[in-house]
């Protein structure tokens, strides 16, 4: 699983905060480790700067394999709380939709039977 790490120019941290989210999608994600081809985290201010309230953004658009992309989204006045909340919708919908190709007995389901 590739992590891409994407931030506006208003967002501080630099390598570090890059290596900080690549090693929490990397953890919080695990379980999807052999469906998801990438991860794609942007980060950014949405007022420019300006203090205010949840004015951090962080969307999370994750790939599966053979799938479409699934998006997250969250605002919080944290970077921190923004990603978490991102990542954990994210991974919610990941479940949602990988959990469809089986059915309750570990069976593939119809929509993806192949001839």
């Amino acid at each position: 699983m590739q992590v891409q790490v994407h931030t506006d120019d208003y967002i501080q941290g630099g390598e570090s905060l890059a290596q900080w989210v690549h090693d929490e999608t990397n953890s919080r994600l695990a379980r999807f480790r052999d469906h998801l081809t990438r991860v794609e985290v942007f980060l950014s201010d949405v007022d420019a700067g300006k203090s205010g309230a949840a004015d951090k953004r962080c969307v999370v658009e994750a790939r599966a394999a053979g799938r479409p992309p699934i998006a997250a989204s969250a605002d919080a006045d944290k970077l921190a709380d923004a990603f978490t909340s991102a990542v954990e919708k994210a991974a919610r919908a990941l479940d949602t939709d990988l959990g469809r190709l089986k059915d309750r007995h570990g069976r593939e389901t119809i929509r993806t039977a192949t001839e």
